[in-house]
């Protein structure tokens, strides 16, 4: 880790028009134009954080204390993004505003741009020595989106994955101080895991909107029909289907698993809550029988409390071994 005041970013090209400061590139999100602090900034990040749903806990207060804000910051930047790419309201301008979205991120780079995500997320960058290559990795995933309604294969799938999910967990362990390669991998499966359980989990939402994550391969393997799942049939192959699709996404989770022996307490527990979350939405859709056309299955509050506490349980278990 670096210090906040004498950062070590790593060499990233200027703009090809100079605009270092990234004034002459609009909000795309619509933020208010500030002026804004640094402090002001994270309180947008974090109200960001904690007013969308997700199956897992966002800089949950297992974490330091002090590390909260960045987790909290490189969620606004990909939550944000995400929105561009699937949310009604940018229609028409989703390609427009993923593209000014990457000039800003490149500007914050080299300087303070006047937005509460980038003026957050640039601290945050300066402060762990983060590497530019995740946060494109991201913005590319998101262009995919666009353009990508379905997958002939897993590996074209683990593809996705490897541009939308593992970058994920790579920034929250740069974030930690991990650069460790062989943790990279442990948070690889897990994120990309946590994919593919939305996935799985969104069947209803995505199935409508043209868009399919079940393998064009396995469709074909299992005798699944497009027409099946837009008539949301749940016949005895789509839960044939589902079973191993599940089956295969648990499986991922429990090679990832180790990463959350191998790093300091708050992380672990933070890691243990996520993956329990994802292995939980695994578990609803077994629970449902696999009829998931009709409806999204989601964690309840008492879920996510549950979650937590077994976390904490877990934890404590290790501790009193010796394993922390």
């Amino acid at each position: 880790m670096v210090s906040a005041t004498e950062p070590r970013l790593f060499c990233v090209p200027p703009p090809p028009d100079g605009d270092l400061e990234g004034q002459r590139v609009s909000s795309p999100d619509g933020a208010p134009p500030g002026p804004w602090t640094l402090e002001t900034a994270y309180r947008y990040c974090e109200r960001m954080a904690t007013t969308h749903y997700e199956n897992f806990p966002v800089a949950s207060r297992f974490l330091p204390a002090h590390l909260r804000p960045n987790i909290m910051a490189i969620y606004a930047f990909a939550r944000t993004a995400d929105d561009f790419a699937d949310e009604p309201r940018f229609e028409a301008r989703r390609v427009d505003a993923l593209d000014r979205w990457e000039q800003l991120l490149v500007a914050a780079y080299h300087k303070e741009v006047q937005h509460p995500v980038f003026l957050a997320l640039r601290d945050t960058v300066r402060r762990h020595n983060i590497p530019i290559g995740p946060f494109k990795a991201l913005l590319t995933a998101f262009r995919m989106d666009l353009t990508q309604k379905r997958y002939g294969t897993f590996a074209e799938l683990r593809h996705y994955c490897k541009h939308s999910a593992h970058p994920v967990g790579q920034l929250v362990l740069y974030v930690h101080g991990h650069q460790e390669p062989e943790l990279h991998r442990f948070s690889d499966e897990i994120c990309a895991a946590l994919q593919i359980a939305n996935f799985l989990q969104d069947l209803s939402v995505d199935t409508p909107r043209g868009r399919c994550y079940l393998p064009e391969e396995d469709l074909v393997h299992f005798n699944v029909t497009r027409e099946d799942l837009l008539a949301g049939r749940h016949t005895r192959a789509f839960k044939e289907l589902m079973a191993f699709s599940v089956s295969r996404c648990r499986s991922m989770f429990l090679r990832g698993y180790p990463l959350v022996r191998r790093v300091e307490p708050g992380l672990s527990m933070e890691l243990e809550a996520t993956w329990r979350g994802g292995m939980a939405i695994l578990q609803r859709i077994e629970d449902l029988d696999y009829e998931v056309l009709a409806f999204r299955p989601t964690l309840e509050k008492q879920d996510m409390l549950g979650i937590a506490a077994r976390s904490i349980f877990s934890f404590g278990r290790r501790f009193l071994r010796g394993e922390v």
